[in-house]
């Protein structure tokens, strides 16, 4: 029953396929608490962004560990991981950075990239298995965003009933 897995191309994980796929659901779970608040507060990238920001942060770190598992096997030793994390980070950016514009001289969409590099971090922190880290700052970020949102427009809104 076994050989016909071998004979599509199915090669053994370093880490267990059900810890991959546990990483896989806390990223998504993760990315959608951020997401969930910017789709409240009609944010630019809402729920389904972040989730897949953050699960496709956590798969390209989940496969960097794995192909550096997998020289160490092989004998080559030359896969860095920590690049595929900085590849990541980059093209998060990349995704943040074009949610970023101004409009009449206020620029906006900067919590959204925010949000989105954070995304991607949880993504990160769960692929790597830090769960409790991961959680934490999600529900910190939900806080700040939710939170501070008020405070902030109760300052803007006495600011602009005075001028």
């Amino acid at each position: 029953m076994m050989d016909w897995v071998g004979n599509i191309g199915l090669i053994e994980t370093h880490t267990p396929q059900h810890i991959i796929l546990i990483r896989l659901l806390i990223a998504a779970v993760l990315g959608a608490m951020i997401g969930f608040e910017r789709e409240m507060s009609h944010g630019g990238a809402g729920l389904r962004t972040h989730i897949l920001i953050a699960v496709a942060a956590a798969l390209f770190t989940l496969l960097a560990f794995e192909i550096f598992h997998l020289s160490e096997v092989v004998g080559s030793g030359r896969a860095d991981p920590i690049r595929a994390v900085e590849a990541v980070t980059a093209g998060i950016a990349f995704l943040g950075a074009g949610a970023i514009f101004r409009l009449r001289g206020n620029v906006q969409g900067l919590t959204t990239g925010a949000g989105m590099w954070l995304a991607g971090a949880l993504g990160v922190a769960s692929a790597l298995g830090y769960y409790v880290v991961g959680f934490t700052v999600a529900i910190f970020a939900v806080v700040v965003l939710a939170a501070l949102r008020a405070f902030a427009h109760q300052i803007v809104g006495r600011e602009k009933k005075g001028d």
